[in-house]
C-alpha cells in the first residue's frame, strides 16, 4: 500500500501542477489573480472552501500524530498540502505513516 500512496502524491504533484503552471505561464505569477479566478463562480468557490476545510483536517491529524509519535518527517505533508495541495498532501502523509521509522 505505500508505494500505491507515493504514486498517488506523485500524480498528486504532477497533474495539478501542470494547470497551475499553465496558468502562470498564460497570466503571469499573479497570486491574487489566481484566487480570484478560484472563485470566479459558486461552483469553484466550493470546490475551494471543500479542499482548504479538508487541509485544515488533515494538518491537523498530522500534527497530533507527529506529536504522538514523533516522526518529524510526517510534517512534510502540511507544505505539500498547502503548496501543492491535498491531492499531493494526503497521500505523501499516508506514505510517510507507513514507512519503517
Amino acid at each position: 500500500m505505500k508505494y500505491l500512496y507515493l504514486a498517488l502524491a506523485v500524480w498528486g504533484t504532477i497533474h495539478p501542477m501542470s494547470y497551475f503552471l499553465r496558468w502562470f505561464f498564460e497570466f503571469g505569477f499573479d497570486l491574487g489573480g489566481m484566487v480570484e479566478a478560484w472563485h470566479a463562480n459558486p461552483a469553484t468557490s466550493g470546490l475551494v472552501w471543500d479542499l482548504t476545510i479538508a487541509a485544515i483536517a488533515l494538518t491537523i491529524w498530522v500534527l497530533a500524530e507527529t506529536w504522538r509519535s514523533r516522526d518529524w518527517m510526517r510534517l512534510l505533508a502540511i507544505p505539500a498540502t498547502f503548496c501543492i495541495g491535498v491531492s499531493c498532501g494526503l497521500p505523501l502523509y499516508l506514505y510517510l505513516r507507513l514507512r519503517k521509522v
